[in-house]
């Protein structure tokens, strides 16, 4: 059985984690085959958005496989741990928009699989937090360094020094989520977000992403310089002159991200 399943609709991509059996752990397989699959989604001119979710209605991770770890040494550990380093960034790094649907439990490095990606919609029974202090370790995989990013240093702290689980609607408070829906819903309402975002020129999305992204942790000046260099990205598409074309003749745009 594969670990990791990449279906495609539509221009979107959705990744499964497929170990329902285990919760979605991750365990050394796991992260080579979602290594593979993020370097093909970056890759491609073909995909235009991102779902990330787990296999199953339990989980969507409950992060590294517990029962590997026991069995391995310090070094191999270590091992594990820079592979998870690596494929989270990647997938920060993912020109395309990111979503993580959040079917379930999203414990430990479930849930620094959830802050890489640019956007988080969850089930109403979800539970998710940074568990790694209640294991005597801390967050290796981010966790550390995106939740402060997103919430705030004192909310990070709190959640991460307490190992407390959040329920969804206590995720929505803190600014962890964007959006809550029913189990049977999650899939549609990912999809549908995507949608709207695609119906806005592919290049402009990825440029807007990077240039909010790699402005954040700069100065003014150098983000506004960033901005400038994402703008002139879109300026010789067929795309923006389609928009341009489009608009004069009262239609909707048929973008092709070039």
């Amino acid at each position: 059985m594969d670990t990791v399943v990449l279906e495609l609709n539509n221009h979107i991509a959705i990744v499964t984690i497929n170990r329902p059996q285990s919760l979605n752990a991750f365990n050394y397989d796991t992260l080579l085959d979602l290594q593979e699959t993020v370097e093909n989604i970056r890759m491609s001119k073909d995909i235009r958005a991102v779902i990330f979710t787990g296999a199953g209605d339990r989980a969507f991770s409950v992060g590294a496989d517990l029962k590997e770890r026991k069995s391995l040494s310090d070094e191999q550990v270590k091992r594990n741990l820079y592979k998870i380093n690596e494929v989270f960034n990647a997938i920060d790094q993912l020109p395309q928009p990111t979503i993580a649907a959040i079917n379930g439990f999203a414990f430990g490095g479930g849930m620094e699989l959830a802050l890489a990606c640019d956007f988080r919609i969850a089930t109403s029974n979800a539970l998710m937090g940074l568990t790694e202090t209640s294991l005597a370790i801390i967050p290796g995989a981010g966790g550390t360094q995106r939740l402060p990013r997103l919430i705030g240093q004192a909310k990070a702290l709190e959640l991460i020094l307490t190992a407390r689980r959040l329920t969804a609607n206590e995720a929505l408070s803190y600014g962890l989520l964007t959006k809550i829906v029913e189990q049977d819903q999650l899939l549609d309402e990912c999809l549908a977000f995507c949608s709207i975002m695609l119906k806005n020129g592919p290049v402009a999305l990825q440029q807007a992403k990077f240039a909010v992204k790699n402005g954040m942790n700069v100065d003014l000046n150098t983000g506004l310089l960033i901005e400038r260099k994402a703008y002139e990205v879109t300026l010789p598409t067929e795309d923006r002159m389609e928009a341009l074309q489009a608009f004069a003749e009262k239609r909707e745009p048929v973008f092709k991200g070039k």
